[in-house]
C-alpha cells in the first residue's frame, strides 16, 4: 500500500508537468520497453519457479546448504542474463521504439530512443532486487521488498519537483530517467544486505549440475514465457494506442496506474503470501488437497472483499478518482473525464484479474509453470484480436469519436480476462476439488459496494464547484466509510479484519 500510494503521488506530479503532452507520451512508452526485463525476470516469474523449491529445501527438507547453493546459482544466472540483456536492448533500442511504439516519428520517437536507453541499466538493478526478494519472502521477510519500491518513486519525486517549473518538458523527461535509475539503485540496496545474510557466503558458479537449480530453470522458463505473453497483451494494447489521437499511450498509463494498484495491493499480495506456504501443502495427499482448498476460498474472500469495492468506485467515482489523483497544470477536467472512461471498462475485468493471482499460485506451488501459460494465450489472443475491433471498428460504428477507442481496447481486456480466470479456476478443481468464491459471499460484498456508492455519487454531483482534491477526497472518504459499515452489517468479515487487528495491536 505505501509503495502503491507514494506512486500515486508519483503520477500526480507527473500529470502536473507532463499532462498528455508529447514528452508524456514518449515517456511513458519508453518506460515500458525496459520495465519487460523486470516483469520477464522479475518479480512473478521467479517467485513462481525460485520460491517453491528454495522453501521446501529449507524448511520442509532442512537442507539449508543446499538451498544457500540454489540461491547463489540462481543470482549468477540472473545477474549474466541481465548484463547481456541490458547490452543488447540499448543497441537495439531504435528497433524496440519502432515494435512498440510505431505511431512515433519525428522529434517524438527520437526522445523515446533517449530515455530507453538511459532507463535500460536501471530495470536491469530492478531484475536483481527481485533476487532479493524471493530470498527474504521465502522466510516470510514481506515488509521490507515490498516497501522498497517507495525509493524508486521518491527518487523520481525529487527530480519532478527540483526541475520540473524550470526545465522543458524533453529535458525534464531525461532527467526523470536518470532519477529512475538512482531509485533503482535505491531499491536494490535497501534489500541487499538482508538478502546476503540469510543466502550466507558466495558460492561461485552457476550451478548446472545441481538437479534443485535444473528444476527451478524448468520452471522459470514456461514462467518467462508466460510473463512475456503478458507483455506482449500489454504491448500491443500500446501499439494500438499508439495509433490513436495524441494523449492515448499517457491515458492508458494513468489508468493503469489507478488499475493496479488493487491488484496489486489485494491480489499479487495475497498471492506472493500464500505462495509459500502453498509450496509446503502441495504434497499430493488428500490432506494437502483440503488444506489447499481452504487456503484458496480463504483468499479469494480476502481478496474480493476489497476488490468488489474498487470495481464500484471505479466504474461508478471514477471521476472523482481520477481528478484527485491526477487533475493539476496541464491535466484538465477534459482529460480527467477521458480517463475516466478508459478506467471504468478496465474495471470490468479487475475481479478475474486479482483472483487470477491466487488460482496461478495453485499450480506454482507445485512446479506447474505451463499451464497459467496455456490460458494465458488464450487471453491475449481473444484481448488482441477483440480490442482491434473495440478500438478501431466499434467507434465508428457507434458513432462516437476514435479516441474512446481506448476504452474499447481495455473492455476487450476485461473480457478476456474473464475467460482466462475461468479457465484457472476449472482446472485448480483437478487439484484440490471444487473451488471458487462462494455466491452468499460475493453478493454480500457487491451489496455493501453499491449501498455505499449511492451516497457517494449523490455527494460528487453537489460537490463540483470545490478543488478537484477537496471534493474527490470527501467522496472517497464517503464511500470508504459507509462501505465499511455496511460490510459489518451484512458480515463481510474480511473487510473489517484489517482495522480490527489494527485496534488489538493499539490497544496492547
Amino acid at each position: 500500500m505505501l509503495s502503491r500510494l507514494i506512486g500515486f503521488v508519483r503520477e500526480r506530479i507527473f500529470a502536473h508537468y507532463f499532462g498528455n503532452s508529447d514528452a508524456a507520451d514518449a515517456f511513458k512508452a519508453a518506460l515500458k520497453i525496459p520495465n519487460l526485463l523486470q516483469n520477464l525476470f522479475g518479480d512473478q516469474a521467479l517467485s513462481a519457479s525460485f520460491i517453491p523449491v528454495y522453501t521446501r529445501l529449507w524448511e520442509r527438507d532442512g537442507d539449508d546448504e543446499s538451498a544457500k547453493r540454489v540461491a547463489w546459482a540462481v543470482g549468477s544466472l540472473l545477474a549474466l542474463a541481465m548484463a547481456v540483456l541490458v547490452l543488447a536492448g540499448v543497441l537495439a533500442t531504435p528497433l524496440l521504439i519502432d515494435l512498440i511504439a510505431p505511431g512515433f516519428a519525428g522529434a517524438k520517437r527520437e526522445l523515446a530512443i533517449r530515455l530507453v536507453r538511459v532507463l535500460f541499466p536501471g530495470i536491469g538493478l530492478l531484475v536483481l532486487a527481485s533476487w532479493c526478494l524471493g530470498i527474504l519472502n521465502s522466510h516470510r521477510k514481506m515488509f521490507l521488498p515490498y516497501v522498497a519500491p517507495v525509493l524508486w518513486n521518491a527518487a523520481m519525486i525529487g527530480v519532478l519537483v527540483g526541475f520540473g517549473a524550470r526545465t522543458d518538458l524533453d529535458r525534464l523527461a531525461v532527467l526523470l530517467a536518470w532519477g529512475a535509475v538512482l531509485g533503482s539503485l535505491l531499491q536494490l540496496g535497501v534489500q541487499l544486505p538482508g538478502a546476503l545474510r540469510l543466502a550466507g557466503r558466495y558460492r561461485a558458479g552457476l550451478g548446472m549440475r545441481s538437479a534443485h537449480v535444473r528444476t527451478v530453470l524448468r520452471n522459470f522458463l514456461p514462467s518467462v514465457t508466460a510473463r512475456g505473453v503478458n507483455q506482449v497483451a500489454a504491448y500491443v494494447d500500446q501499439i494500438i494506442a499508439s495509433f490513436l489521437p495524441a494523449g492515448a499511450v499517457a491515458a492508458l498509463s494513468y489508468v493503469q496506474t489507478l488499475y493496479i494498484l488493487p491488484v496489486s495491493v489485494f491480489g499479487m499480495a495475497n498471492a506472493n503470501a500464500e505462495l509459500p506456504e502453498m509450496s509446503t501443502e502441495a504434497d499430493g495427499t488428500a490432506e494437502g488437497a483440503r488444506l489447499g482448498r481452504e487456503r484458496l476460498v480463504a483468499g479469494l474472500r480476502r481478496v474480493a472483499a476489497f476488490v468488489i469495492p474498487s470495481v464500484v468506485a471505479f466504474i461508478a467515482l471514477g471521476d472523482s478518482i481520477v481528478a484527485l489523483i491526477f487533475q493539476t497544470g496541464r491535466f484538465g477536467r477534459d482529460d480527467v473525464r477521458y480517463v475516466w472512461v478508459v478506467l471504468a471498462a478496465s474495471a470490468v475485468g479487475l475481479l478475474a484479474a486479482t483472483l487470477g493471482r491466487l488460482y496461478a499460485s495453485v499450480f506454482w506451488a507445485r512446479h506447474d509453470t505451463r499451464t497459467p501459460l496455456r490460458f494465458a494465450l488464450v487471453r491475449v489472443a481473444l484481448g488482441a484480436g477483440l480490442g482491434w475491433v473495440l478500438a478501431f471498428h466499434a467507434p465508428r460504428w457507434l458513432g462516437l469519436s476514435a479516441g474512446i477507442g481506448l476504452a474499447g481496447l481495455t473492455l476487450a481486456a476485461s473480457v478476456a480476462g474473464w475467460v482466462e480466470q475461468r479457465l484457472l479456476q476449472h482446472a485448480a478443481a483437478r487439484h484440490l476439488g471444487k473451488v471458487g468464491l462462494p455466491l452468499d459471499f460475493a453478493l454480500r460484498c457487491w451489496g455493501a459496494a453499491i449501498g455505499a456508492a449511492l451516497p457517494a455519487f449523490a455527494l460528487k454531483l453537489v460537490l463540483p464547484a470545490l478543488h478537484p482534491a477537496l471534493a474527490g477526497s470527501l467522496v472517497c472518504a464517503v464511500f470508504g466509510a459507509g462501505y465499511l459499515g455496511l460490510a459489518l452489517l451484512l458480515r463481510v468479515d474480511e473487510a473489517i479484519a484489517p482495522l480490527v487487528s489494527l485496534r488489538r495491536r493499539l490497544t496492547r
